[in-house]
């Protein structure tokens, strides 16, 4: 959590309780196995040179288009905290000042925040996280609340765990739609529709990326190098994982 290091991908210890438990990553953080997979074969042919930070930013790049140049020479992490991550992942409620000023924090432009949240073109939310949006606000196009509401009852512990796409028009594809359901107040978390909401400071923004896929591809790919540069670890306080889910 206090930047690219691997992190995420460590296992509980006496000494700290492991990232992956808290409560944004729960259920939702994933694909462990893909990771131990990867650096067990890269281990066999590049002993001890490639780090588990380098490993996630190089497969969140090769993931889907867009592309870009990845950065390398991350460490990784000795340590992880639940109570860092509960405390710094945006959850799916904040009001846009909040987003924007959690993002700032990190060094991150508005801009910023609105590229990357792009990245909800691509996966799934449970329907914990979407429940009181669809049910009780009013930003919310009627036909998608009443989609959405069919697979996610309003009576808690029913259904929690149901899935629905961040971009019901075309869920598995890299593109731009999901500014497009922006506009059309089709923003599947609260914390996205924020970004939009007719008279906002991002609006503009939005509405941009919604218009003009090339500017929303480069944009992107520049936030997520920023990102990538969060916080590197010196020599001496990281280190170069032989196994992703502990330290050496």
């Amino acid at each position: 959590m206090k930047g690219c290091d691997g992190s995420v991908l460590l296992d509980d210890t006496s000494s700290f309780t492991r990232e992956k438990n808290a409560v944004p990553n729960r259920n939702s953080a994933r694909g462990f196995d893909v990771v131990d997979y990867i650096k067990s074969a890269v281990e066999k042919v590049c002993l001890g040179v490639v780090s588990c930070a380098d490993m996630l930013a190089i497969t969140a790049r090769d993931s889907r288009r867009p592309n870009w140049d990845v950065k390398l020479g991350r460490r990784d992490a000795r340590t992880t905290s639940r109570a860092a991550a509960n405390n710094d992942i945006p959850p799916p409620t904040p009001n846009l000042n909040r987003l924007i000023s959690r993002f700032n924090a990190l060094g991150l432009s508005t801009r910023d925040l609105v590229a990357l949240s792009g990245g909800h073109t691509i996966g799934q939310a449970r329907c914990t996280s979407f429940r009181a949006r669809i049910y009780n606000e009013s930003n919310i196009e009627r036909s998608f609340a009443q989609t959405r509401q069919r697979t996610c009852p309003r009576a808690t512990g029913s259904g929690d765990n149901n899935l629905a796409p961040l971009d019901i028009q075309t869920p598995t594809y890299f593109d731009n739609n999901y500014f497009k359901n922006l506009v059309n107040r089709r923003g599947l978390l609260h914390s996205d529709q924020q970004l939009f909401n007719g008279s906002g400071s991002t609006d503009s923004i939005v509405r941009g990326y919604s218009k003009t896929p090339g500017s929303f591809s480069s944009d992107f790919v520049a936030a997520m190098i920023r990102m990538g540069d969060i916080s590197p670890l010196p020599g001496s306080r990281g280190e170069i994982r032989k196994n992703c889910r502990r330290v050496n």
